[in-house]
C-alpha cells in the first residue's frame, strides 16, 4: 500500500564528485547543463553560498556521513578509514525504523570491496570504495550485498541512477533513506580524463571558461569539455531519479538533496585538481527540495558540507546527536532568529596541513611549513598563505596576504581563525603574520609569493 502524505519522509541523496558551484545556471553558467537542478534551486531551497569542508574526496564523505569535521573522526585523508564505531547517516535513519540504501563511490574504507562491518548502518548495498578504479565510462562495476562484482550496463552515470530507480521502487511503501553517490565529474584517474558519454565532450569543448581558468589555464583547455559533458548527463539523471519519485506517487513527501564533495581547479592552484583553500575546489552547488524545503527560496548565509548530517535529520523529525558539529539548517529556512556563524572553517590536507576561512568578503587561509600534508591532521603553528576580497575579486586572481593597508583585516581574521580551530579541534595554534608588502605589489594567485603584475 502506498503511504499516505504526511507520513516520516522519505530522504534522497543525489552526491556528484568534483562538481563547482558555477557549472549550474542558477551561478551564471551560461551553457544550460543543468535545468533539473536550477529548477528544484528555484523551486526548493538554493543554499546560494555552500562550501566543503575539506576539499579531497574521502574527508569530505566522512564529514557528510558523520555531521562532523574530518580530522575529528580520524578521516583526514584519503588513506584513512572511517571506524565501524564511528555513528553515520546510515544508522541515525536505520535505527529510527527507515530502510537505508547506498549505491555507489563509498570511499570511506581502505579496502575493496567494502566489508559489511565497514557499511556503516546501510541495510541495501551496491557500491565500490573507489568507483574510479573498479570501473570506468562504460564498464560500470560495483559490489553488491555480498561482496560479488557486479556489472550494470550503460553508462556509468545511468547505470547507477536506473539502481537507484529500481530500489525506489521496491521501496516505495516503507520510508526510506537513499544515498546514490556518483563519481561524475570526477576524472577517471588512470587515463586523466573527464569521461563524459559519446558526443557530449564535443558538445561543450572550446566553450565557456570560467574566469578563473581563463586566466590561469591549467588543464582546463583540454578538460572543460568533458567535465561540462558529465555534469550535463549528471542532470538528466537527476531528472530520471526526480521522474521516478513522482510516477511512484513519492514527490510530495520524500526530501532531496543535491550536493557535491568538492570542486576543481583544473591544476591552476597547485600540481592537481583540488585540496586547495580556492573557490574553484570548496564552492559547491547544493539545494533540497520535499516537506520543510518546497519554496524556501535562496538562502545567502555561508553553510558548509558538515551542516548537511544535523540537517537531514531535523527535516525528518529526528533527533540531531550532540556529537555533530554541523547545524541544522532548518532555523534559517524558518526565518527563526539564530547566531548563524559568520563564516565557514575548511581544513586542507594531503597538499600541505592549512587551515581557511571563508567569510562574506575574504578568503583567509594559513598553512603549516612544518607538517607534511599526508601525515599530520593537526599543526600547532601556521603562516599566513592567502588572502582575497571576495567582493572586489570573487575568481581569487590577486593574492593580498601581507599588504600593509590591510593589517587590520588580517589581524582580526587571524584570531577568528584561531578561535575555530580551537573550538573545532580543540587544540591551540599559532599563526604568523606573512611578511608586510606595501600597496601596489602584488603576488601571484597561486602558492608561491613572487612578486607579479596584477592579472
Amino acid at each position: 500500500m502506498a503511504r499516505k502524505p504526511g507520513e516520516r519522509p522519505n530522504v534522497v541523496v543525489f552526491f556528484t564528485d568534483q562538481q563547482r558551484w558555477d557549472s549550474t545556471g542558477v551561478h551564471d553558467n551560461p551553457l544550460g547543463l543543468t535545468p533539473t537542478f536550477d529548477r528544484l534551486a528555484t523551486q526548493g531551497t538554493h543554499l546560494y553560498n555552500a562550501y566543503t569542508c575539506q576539499p579531497v574526496c574521502l574527508p569530505a564523505r566522512a564529514s557528510l556521513q558523520t555531521g562532523c569535521y574530518a580530522s575529528s573522526v580520524g578521516c583526514h585523508t584519503n588513506g584513512c578509514c572511517l571506524s565501524p564505531q564511528e555513528r553515520t547517516l546510515g544508522h541515525w535513519f536505520r535505527d529510527a525504523g527507515y530502510r537505508t540504501g547506498y549505491m555507489g563511490k563509498w570511499h570511506l574504507c581502505d579496502r575493496e570491496p567494502v566489508p559489511p562491518e565497514f557499511r556503516q548502518g546501510y541495510e541495501t548495498w551496491l557500491a565500490a570504495n573507489v568507483l574510479e578504479c573498479s570501473s570506468d565510462a562504460y564498464d560500470m562495476v560495483m559490489y553488491d550485498q555480498e561482496g560479488r562484482p557486479t556489472k550494470l550496463p550503460g553508462y556509468r552515470v545511468d547505470a547507477l541512477a536506473d539502481a537507484g530507480i529500481r530500489y525506489l521502487h521496491q521501496h516505495a511503501d516503507e520510508p526510506f533513506f537513499l544515498m546514490l553517490s556518483f563519481i561524475e565529474p570526477h576524472h577517471q584517474n588512470h587515463r586523466d580524463e573527464y569521461a563524459a558519454p559519446e558526443g557530449y565532450r564535443e558538445r561543450y569543448q572550446g566553450r565557456w571558461t570560467p574566469p578563473d581558468l581563463a586566466a590561469l589555464g591549467g588543464s582546463s583547455a583540454y578538460h572543460l569539455g568533458g567535465y561540462w559533458g558529465c555534469i550535463k548527463r549528471l542532470d538528466e539523471a537527476f531528472g530520471r531519479v526526480l521522474d521516478a519519485l513522482r510516477s511512484l506517487g513519492l514527490r510530495e513527501n520524500t526530501i532531496v538533496l543535491f550536493t557535491s564533495d568538492h570542486g576543481t581547479h583544473f591544476k591552476t592552484r597547485n600540481a592537481e585538481y583540488k585540496r586547495s583553500c580556492h573557490e574553484g575546489c570548496t564552492r559547491i552547488p547544493m539545494a533540497l527540495t520535499g516537506p520543510g524545503f518546497r519554496g524556501g527560496g535562496q538562502i545567502r548565509e555561508l553553510v558548509s558540507l558538515v551542516d548537511l548530517p544535523p540537517t537531514l535529520l531535523d527535516a525528518a523529525g529526528l533527533p540531531v546527536p550532540a556529537s555533530m558539529q554541523g547545524r541544522s539548517l532548518m532555523p534559517l529556512l524558518r526565518r527563526q532568529p539564530c547566531d548563524w556563524p559568520a563564516e565557514v572553517f575548511i581544513q586542507i590536507s594531503e597538499s600541505q596541513v592549512g587551515r581557511a576561512l571563508r567569510t562574506a568578503r575574504w578568503k583567509y587561509a594559513v598553512y603549516a611549513p612544518d607538517k607534511p600534508g599526508w601525515q599530520d591532521a593537526y599543526a600547532e603553528r601556521y603562516i599566513e598563505q592567502f588572502l582575497y576580497d571576495l567582493e572586489a575579486d570573487p575568481y581569487e586572481q590577486r593574492n593580498l596576504v601581507g599588504l600593509d593597508t590591510l593589517q587590520e583585516v588580517a589581524a582580526d581574521l587571524r584570531a577568528r581563525l584561531i578561535r575555530r580551530i580551537r573550538a573545532v579541534e580543540g587544540r591551540a595554534a599559532v599563526i604568523e603574520p606573512a611578511p608586510v608588502i606595501r600597496a601596489g605589489q602584488m603576488y601571484s594567485p597561486g602558492c608561491a609569493r613572487e612578486p607579479l603584475a596584477l592579472v
